[in-house]
């Protein structure tokens, strides 16, 4: 089990502990359930959705990063797939605030990168932010998507954030989450460029067509990638090289760990997330960042 695991476990009740213990015992545990693993979860532990997915709220705030707030925030994204996906934030030391990441968007970046295509509901152990309410706003789930917080009756995302603005007051293009595949190309043969670049043709940048990916590789060889999610409300964009540290993070890697990193984006594009994107792995140690323009 991941160490990570070991502070908040006696909080699990037992028969949830042994429900889950075959999938969380393993260190390369993904900070995710299968559809077929939930099932059984459920089956021995007697929960059902929302029960499990509330229970395993602290198991996924333990996954938080938080040097400047010392604030755990865990969240479960559940799929239409029946997956379920933990999410938690992430803090920075020596960069802006503006690289935090929350919660929601973990849960939510996380099942997109793992092939998700719609989620069904968000669980959170604290009220989401105005922040948060807006990047949701983003998904294919329109504001139907089911919201859970402990001790509070469901609500959808529309009663959390009534009269939204969103996509569909800017332009008719798909939504976060949806399938998409922009087609750049690089004459690479660099397995590192090209899994930044897939990452770029499958982000979401439907208002500036500034596509971007990133891949990580740590010391130990692994490659994480990250795609950039655009907002309609332009703020609550997450950039490539935070999806990638979601993911990073949520796999159990060490975002100090980083040997690697490469940038691919349009060397014509309005936006670049150059700067931001170097100063920030610097600040975490990886001295190896390259940019790659299509």
């Amino acid at each position: 089990m991941q160490a990570r695991f070991h502070a908040i476990w006696s909080e699990i009740t037992p028969k949830l502990q042994e429900a889950l213990l075959p999938y969380i015992s393993n260190d390369d545990f993904p900070a995710m359930l299968t559809a077929k693993q939930v099932e059984s979860v459920k089956q021995i532990s007697g929960f059902d959705d929302h029960a499990l997915a509330l229970a395993l709220l602290p198991l996924a705030a333990a996954c938080a990063i938080t040097p400047i707030s010392h604030f755990y925030v865990g969240a479960i994204a559940r799929g239409e797939s029946g997956n379920l996906y933990f999410g938690a934030n992430m803090e920075f030391a020596d960069v802006p605030l503006q690289q935090t990441v929350h919660a929601e968007q973990s849960a939510i970046t996380h099942a997109w990168l793992r092939g998700e295509k719609k989620l069904a509901s968000i669980t959170i152990n604290y009220s989401p932010c105005g922040h948060c309410r807006q990047f949701m706003n983003e998904l294919n789930s329109g504001t139907q998507l089911e919201v859970y917080l402990p001790n509070r009756p469901r609500l959808t995302l529309a009663d959390y954030l009534p009269e939204a603005f969103g996509p569909g007051d800017l332009t008719d293009s798909p939504l976060l989450l949806d399938t998409v595949n922009h087609g750049h190309q690089l004459n690479t043969s660099d397995e590192l460029v090209q899994a930044a670049l897939d990452a770029a043709n499958h982000s979401h940048a439907p208002y500036s067509q500034s596509h971007s990916g990133i891949a990580l590789q740590d010391e130990q060889g692994r490659i994480y990638i990250g795609r950039y999610a655009e907002n309609a409300a332009f703020n609550p964009s997450l950039p490539p090289l935070q999806a990638a540290l979601i993911l990073m993070n949520m796999s159990g890697g060490d975002c100090h760990s980083i040997k690697r990193a490469v940038l691919v984006e349009g060397g014509n594009s309005h936006l670049s997330q150059w700067n931001a994107t170097q100063s920030t792995l610097t600040a975490l140690g990886c001295t190896k960042v390259e940019r790659h323009t299509f």
